[in-house]
Formats: C-alpha cells, sequence, structure tokens
C-alpha cells in the first residue's frame, strides 16, 4: 500500500481558500475509497468527503457549496478544494485511503482560519 503524503495546508483569513493534495507512493490497487478527515484541538476526528473508486463523492452537511474532493488516477493523488473557510474549518486534515487490503493514513497537514 505504501504510503500517503500530505500537503497544501497553511494559515488563511475567514473567506479564503486552499488546495490539500494527498499523493500514494505507489500505484493504487483494489481502490474502494478515498477521503479526508479532519480533527479540531479536544474533538472526535470525523469525516469531511469522500471519493469512491466510480467517482461518487460525499460530503459532511458542515463543508457541502464549499469543498470539492477529487482524483487523479494517473498521479495516484487526491485533491480537497475548500473554499470560503471559517474559523470552524480550522483542524487538522487527515487523508485515507481504503483498499481491498486494508487503509493506509496519511499523518495529516494543519489547516487555520483566522477571523
Amino acid at each position: 500500500q505504501g504510503q500517503l503524503v500530505e500537503s497544501g495546508g497553511g494559515l488563511v483569513q475567514a473567506g479564503g481558500s486552499l488546495r490539500l493534495s494527498c499523493a500514494a507512493s505507489e500505484n493504487i490497487r483494489g481502490l474502494r475509497l478515498m477521503g479526508w478527515y479532519r480533527q479540531a484541538p479536544e474533538k472526535q476526528r470525523s469525516l469531511v468527503a469522500s471519493i469512491s473508486s466510480t467517482g461518487s463523492t460525499m460530503y459532511d452537511d458542515s463543508v457541502k457549496g464549499r469543498f470539492t474532493v477529487s482524483r487523479d488516477s494517473a498521479k495516484n493523488t487526491m485533491y480537497l478544494e475548500m473554499s470560503s473557510l471559517k474559523p470552524e474549518d480550522t483542524a487538522t486534515y487527515y487523508c485515507f485511503i481504503f483498499t481491498d487490503t486494508g487503509g493506509v493514513w496519511g499523518q495529516g497537514t494543519q489547516v487555520t482560519v483566522s477571523s
């Protein structure tokens, strides 16, 4: 399954935009689902968005209309485009990929949205 490398986090003003990337170190075989989770301090990790092997997407109600998840199979990469960011979006964002043989987590990338 290899490793996942996340990038794109940072500090942004409310209303701004960021794009997160999750790149796999090798080709993904038996792919079932790719997703983004987030965890704020003292809170439970929760699912933000996901995309299936067929391209079907799902979003948490808190980000619908603002976030877009996509993938590029040729580059073994998943993206999360984030717009109209709010202070409550502040969290560590984690990439997750689930295949027929198991799942792999990224180490996380920090997103901080200031007022």
